[in-house]
């Protein structure tokens, strides 16, 4: 499989089982100093960290410590009391929770409030009222994923963090793969670069949380599918209940844009991530330029889905 890469920034990797297909790293993790991306350079994943809290919250599950009908109140307490007291950990992991969304996706670059721990997103959260009952519509929500972590943290007494490196990373064997400050990043990461050239680092949290903002290697994101399907982060069971369709698309965490084929995928500033798991094969782009994807991203699912 031959990929064009002119222009691109970061990384394309495909496999099939222990046979590499593609593997290729192009353009710079740092501009200024002239750093090459390599094909083990650590880039941001954005949403594709709400793969990782959907694991940590079915795993809490699975040891019978919440439910998918347990109500957020119910863990929240008096905390963010615009969101609906009948929205539930189902509804929040499948994106149906309705409840106000804390990060416009729509808007310009903005200049970000400083996000690094749990309390910082907590106030950042709260102040945003219900849009729409819970379970009546899918609304991709960000907030969701950020509360969800919320509820993760309460339950296990864990800093989420913490829950993700125990509970995704160490089983999955992903060691290069953790939440990183964007304003100290170290060494053989890749610095995100928006459209006019200047760095991303005013434009996404200090620390990124639930919904998005860890850091991750196209060669950990290859560990993760055997790890995931194979039961070794949750069950078996509740692998094939994450992967059950439950709204446009979309299981508990992770999309599911064919049959048989299962995507994480992420989009920000100065950040484009897509990994899809289809037949035994898994194509992963990873790009330090939000406008990474284009033309290879549709030419890796023709690739995926050809017969």
């Amino acid at each position: 499989m031959k990929v064009p890469l002119t222009g691109f920034s970061g990384v394309v990797l495909v496999t099939r089982g222990d046979e590499i297909l593609v593997s290729e790293a192009r353009g710079f993790a740092h501009r200024g100093y002239g750093v090459e991306n390599t094909v083990g350079t650590r880039f941001a994943i954005a949403s594709g960290t709400k793969g990782f809290t959907a694991l940590v919250v079915v795993g809490l599950i699975a040891e019978g410590r919440l439910t998918l009908d347990t109500r957020a109140r119910d863990v929240l307490g008096g905390d963010l009391p615009l969101i609906d007291d009948a929205v539930t950990v189902e509804h929040l992991l499948t994106h149906t929770s309705g409840i106000g969304d804390y990060c416009d996706e729509e808007a310009d670059p903005p200049l970000q409030p400083l996000l690094a721990t749990s309390a910082d997103y907590l106030a950042a959260l709260d102040g945003f009222p219900q849009r729409s009952l819970p379970g009546t519509e899918f609304r991709y929500n960000n907030g969701a994923f950020a509360v969800l972590a919320l509820i993760a943290e309460r339950i296990a007494g864990r800093p989420f963090h913490d829950l993700v490196h125990e509970r995704v990373c160490e089983p999955a064997g992903m060691t290069d793969t953790a939440f990183l400050r964007s304003d100290a990043l170290p060494g053989r990461t890749a610095t995100g670069y928006l459209e006019d050239g200047r760095t991303n680092v005013f434009s996404l949290p200090v620390v990124g949380h639930g919904d998005g903002g860890i850091y991750s290697t196209a060669p950990d994101i290859r560990r993760f599918w055997p790890a995931f399907l194979e039961g070794r982060i949750v069950p078996r069971e509740w692998v094939g209940r994450m992967l059950r369709p439950h709204a446009d698309r979309y299981g508990l965490g992770f999309w599911l844009p064919w049959p048989g084929g299962v995507r994480l995928e992420g989009g920000d500033y100065g950040v484009t991530f897509r990994s899809t798991h289809a037949d035994g094969v898994t194509a992963t782009l990873i790009s330090n330029d939000h406008r990474g994807g284009g033309p290879l991203l549709r030419q890796l699912d023709e690739f995926l889905t050809k017969p």
